[in-house]
């Protein structure tokens, strides 16, 4: 997540080169699928205990 957010300020800086800035694009761009598939995968092994039964945790 720290990469992440260090790639997306250096790309909104302006800063960059063209092709570092795609590269950088790139790379946030497989750091945010990588993340949304640890939450995904960590969300659908939390239970929540209801009324004597372990129920999938759902999200409000």
């Amino acid at each position: 997540m720290e990469e992440l957010e260090q790639l997306v300020g250096r790309i909104e800086s302006g800063q960059l080169p063209l092709d570092q800035m795609l590269a950088g694009y790139q790379r946030g761009a497989a750091l945010l699928s990588f993340c949304r598939d640890r939450l995904e995968a960590v969300q659908s092994q939390i239970k929540v205990l209801d009324e004597g039964s372990l129920q999938p945790w759902k999200q409000e």
